[in-house]
């Protein structure tokens, strides 16, 4: 797959490591960020944020064949959308259009398996804006024909962005709430399941985003201890962890996260199916 125009509304984290790996095989990308370019940025940026779209969303949009939005939603809806979903929707030539949300759509399922047939059931504030995001640009798909892909995010770890990065910095801790499971996934999986997406696309199309197995947060805190041959914190009890409301709102919702689809229909084969590989491979990859 080479070629492809991609514009990233929000190159952050994630889309960054997704613009740098098409990049790599001859694609053009630009993007915006939420700060005034400096003009050190990696690929050309524009400032983007709701109240300040693009000064001409068609031109800065012509000729992308691939837009990935990464903009979280706030209280109005999603910024992307309400600013510039209509000029997507007058690109020519544009084939995929990937809208990365998250798998707290589906709400607290008391450890119970979620695939992306069952309903959404957003038990916070975060997930429900998701939720909306999600139907708005199904929506646009729906009557405007813009090519949508939905990707339900688990948590992304990868480089400078996990648990042994927490202990090197001080800030792990381990919080024990019985039965409690998260799923994950390595952002190289993830971009993996992005490109598969871009080569194979189907609008309107929804996709789990995770590994194999969802666990306990303190086993992945104690795994990358022995990973850095380090003594893990002392294990905290959930009730009596003095934690943040937001640190709190992440344990509102146990759920097992099925990824089946992004196999069978987009070929996908996991580089890191647990966290285990996962934390493995950037232990020996960092100095």
């Amino acid at each position: 797959m080479s070629g492809g125009n991609l514009f990233c509304f929000g190159l952050g984290y994630s889309a960054g490591f997704a613009a740098r790996a098409v990049a790599r095989t001859g694609w053009r990308v630009r993007g915006t960020t939420r700060d005034s370019p400096t003009g050190g940025e990696e690929f050309p940026t524009d400032r983007f944020l709701r109240g300040h779209p693009l000064a001409d969303g068609a031109y800065a949009l012509a000729g992308s064949t691939h837009v990935l939005i990464s903009v979280p939603p706030d209280e109005l809806g999603c910024p992307v959308l309400d600013e510039h979903g209509a000029d997507m929707a007058t690109l020519g030539g544009l084939a995929w259009v990937g809208y990365l949300s998250t798998t707290n759509v589906y709400g607290d399922r008391g450890g119970d398996w979620v695939d992306e047939s069952s309903p959404v059931m957003p038990s916070g504030e975060r997930g429900k804006r998701r939720v909306r995001a999600e139907a708005g640009w199904l929506a646009l798909q729906q009557r405007r024909g813009v090519p949508i892909h939905v990707f339900r995010l688990a948590g992304i770890y990868g480089p400078g962005r996990s648990a042994l990065d927490a202990l090197k910095n001080g800030a792990a801790r381990r919080v024990s709430k019985p039965g409690q499971v998260f799923s994950r996934i390595h952002v190289d999986d993830l971009v993996a399941v992005l490109r598969a997406s871009m080569a194979r696309p189907r609008a309107g199309a929804i996709y789990n985003v995770c590994d194999d197995e969802a666990a306990a947060p303190d086993d992945v805190v104690a795994y990358a201890a022995t990973l850095l041959d380090c003594v893990p914190p002392l294990l905290q009890d959930f009730a009596a962890a003095e934690l943040s409301p937001l640190a709190k709102s992440f344990y509102d919702d146990n759920k097992r996260v099925a990824n089946r689809l992004i196999k069978e229909e987009l070929g996908v084969r996991l580089r890191y199916p647990t966290y285990r590989e996962g934390l493995a491979a950037l232990s020996r990859a960092s100095p």
